[in-house]
């Protein structure tokens, strides 16, 4: 059953930090008294969700009551204390719980396999495990309030909500096979939808198997500042939040993400650049939305250049970063056969998705350009190198506007942060 508490938003809003506080007093007036409240916002690789404002506005409402701060990493290294103290400025470090995807789960029920085969149009036909950290599931909070951004997603077609707690919080096997039934589905078929088969499993897994919890979302839309708006330090604004029970605050939240993060252009790329602030890259595990977010958008023999000063690994797991070492990013057949014939990659599927997710299936270079990563490293992974001082005098970050640029002649696409939207040429829009 959905009840939505607050809900504004349109591509042209802009809310300010004052109206966030307002609309989540309002929201926790209508939830009324709670005596032990779990968050769950999103890590560092969300630095501009507005999570971290919200998460701190929670605080000062409950204070003591809420009890526990349990970022929602998945696969992510835990967050340094300097990135607790960046985005969740003025909350208690002490409240801060680590989620380990590998050890600290329970499995809160299972959906049948006939269930996922109709639900992922008979991509996948095993059952599939619902799981949550255990602090969520037994930690005895009276609410649980589940932080973060919808904005267009690789693995379940627009991100957070039910993902938030199933994979940001899930388990290694929810997560490895959630993340894998999205690859074998395609990309290209969910990025930008909010109805797709993984979101489909998540969905139907609350409204199976969480009764017992309070769960409440609170949902943003961030994007880039129009000309003439007064944006954050990173030339942003907040369009629109969602705060509600159910699926219908996402669904509304959704809905504007489309319009305000989706792209569509009506010529493709032929040379797009990319930049990844080394404060939040730093593996091409979370670099490599440059790589998905964009490879609608790109055309055959095309080139994408990755400008990655803080990159210096591959996985956020050591596990994971071998994998990726040893099979590279290669076409979907070829992973499909490395899965098929080898035990390591076929127990570690969200790895064997990733090496999908990173490919640009031989239809375009992908050339990364690293603070920390070998010519021999990148090349042993299947992509190009580039030397980065050299592409970044050629392509100045500085100096070019997110769009079309002219850079000596030479007409290019840039974009300074493919983690705040997904780029498509109209003409390769599934239908």
């Amino acid at each position: 059953m959905s009840e939505t508490f607050f809900a504004h938003g349109s591509p042209t809003t802009v809310l300010s930090d004052d109206d966030l506080r307002r609309a989540l007093t309002e929201a926790f007036a209508r939830i009324g008294t709670k005596r032990k409240v779990l968050a769950v916002p999103p890590d560092y690789t969300r630095l501009n969700s507005r999570a971290g404002i919200l998460t701190r506005y929670t605080y000062e409402h409950y204070r003591s009551a809420l009890t526990d701060v349990l970022p929602a990493l998945g696969t992510h290294v835990p967050m340094p204390d300097a990135q607790i103290a960046k985005m969740y400025a003025g909350v208690p470090r002490e409240l801060f719980r680590v989620h380990d995807w590998r050890n600290d789960v329970v499995t809160v029920g299972t959906l049948p396999a006939e269930f996922v085969r109709t639900a992922t149009e008979g991509v996948y036909d095993k059952p599939w495990p619902a799981q949550l950290n255990r602090l969520i599931w037994d930690g005895g909070h009276d609410l649980v309030l589940s932080i973060g951004q919808v904005v267009p997603h690789e693995v379940t077609g627009m991100a957070n909500h039910t993902k938030n707690l199933f994979v940001g919080c899930g388990g290694k096997h929810g997560i490895d096979e959630s993340h894998f039934i999205g690859a074998a589905y395609g990309m290209e078929r969910m990025m930008g939808r909010a109805d797709t088969p993984v979101r489909r499993l998540l969905n139907e897994a609350l409204s199976r198997f969480t009764a017992k919890l309070d769960i409440v979302f609170v949902l943003t839309v961030v994007g880039a500042a129009a000309p003439g708006e007064q944006g954050d330090a990173y030339g942003l604004v907040t369009r629109g939040l969602y705060i509600g029970r159910g699926t219908d605050c996402f669904e509304q939240a959704a809905k504007l993400s489309v319009a305000v993060n989706f792209r569509i252009l009506d010529e493709e790329m032929r040379t797009v650049v990319v930049h990844l602030d080394p404060e939040e890259f730093h593996t091409t595990w979370l670099g490599n939305k440059a790589v998905y977010r964009t490879r609608m958008a790109i055309a055959d023999g095309g080139e994408l250049i990755v400008l990655a000063p803080g990159i210096k690994g591959f996985g956020e797991d050591p596990g994971i970063d071998a994998l990726i070492r040893k099979y590279g990013y290669r076409a979907t057949p070829e992973v499909m056969k490395a899965v098929r014939e080898n035990d390591d990659l076929r127990t570690n599927l969200s790895a064997a998705a990733h090496l999908i997710h990173g490919s640009s299936e031989g239809r375009f270079t992908v050339r990364y350009c690293p603070g920390a990563l070998s010519r021999k490293e990148i090349e042993g992974v299947g992509y190009q190198w580039g030397d980065l001082e050299t592409m970044r005098r050629r392509f100045d970050p500085s100096t070019l506007t997110d769009g079309w640029n002219q850079v000596g002649g030479q007409r290019m696409y840039f974009i300074s942060n493919p983690a705040l939207g997904l780029w498509a040429y109209r003409g390769r829009i599934p239908r």
